[in-house]
């Protein structure tokens, strides 16, 4: 049996009537999460080319790096806006499962985008937004724990690893136990993601929010 943002539920056509939407669906949220806006801030205002500052990430986190709060946190607002807008797209106009598909699309996206030979970012932000979008409670619930945790140790990495981890079980805790496999896939490739972050946890070695 495949998990549920992997099937189409409801009184609709034939399940293999749906997959063409569906892969459509994928295909277009890829699309947009695949769109590097922290690349493009930064170019824009001048702050030079990312992939040369910091951990050469282009996330939000990184354009920190470059000393603008700015270009940070209109890379943090467009990040998770491309993910929870191809979210409510997809539940407009096919829904609830759509929705799921296009938050998998989005956030592959931007971790794998077409624009950048497929070495994009590590999908925090875009991973809130998706969030937020699919059930907003459990989405403000993991925006709480990011928050919490880079408060008292002021590391985004560990607060990214935790909020990501405890997001199936906001998920689940809110009234959307569909969405929980979703949310456990999605945290696992936050976690591959932040390998070498991991191992500079371990080793106490790794950057806090802010540094240059």
């Amino acid at each position: 049996m495949l998990p549920d943002f992997l099937r189409f539920w409801g009184a609709n056509p034939a399940l293999e009537a749906q997959w063409p939407w569906l892969l459509g669906v994928l295909a277009a949220a890829y699309l947009l999460g695949s769109v590097p806006f922290g690349m493009l801030i930064s170019k824009v205002m001048g702050l030079g080319n990312l992939r040369d500052i910091g951990s050469g990430n282009i996330g939000a986190t990184n354009v920190l790096r470059t000393g603008s709060k700015k270009a940070a946190l209109a890379t943090l607002v467009l990040d998770a806006g491309k993910g929870a807008v191809a979210v409510l797209i997809a539940r407009a106009w096919l829904g609830e499962d759509a929705a799921q598909v296009a938050a998998l699309g989005a956030f592959l996206g931007h971790l794998f985008p077409i624009y950048l030979m497929f070495k994009g970012g590590k999908g925090v932000a875009v991973f809130l937004g998706i969030m937020l979008a699919l059930n907003f409670w459990a989405g403000l619930a993991a925006c709480a724990t990011w928050l919490a945790i880079a408060l008292i140790f002021r590391i985004s990495s560990l607060s990214a690893l935790v909020a990501s981890a405890a997001t199936p079980f906001w998920l689940y805790a809110f009234g959307m136990p569909a969405a929980v496999w979703l949310g456990v896939v999605l945290a696992c490739f936050v976690w591959v993601r932040h390998f070498a972050n991991i191992e500079r946890l371990l080793k106490g070695t790794e950057p806090k929010i802010g540094k240059k």
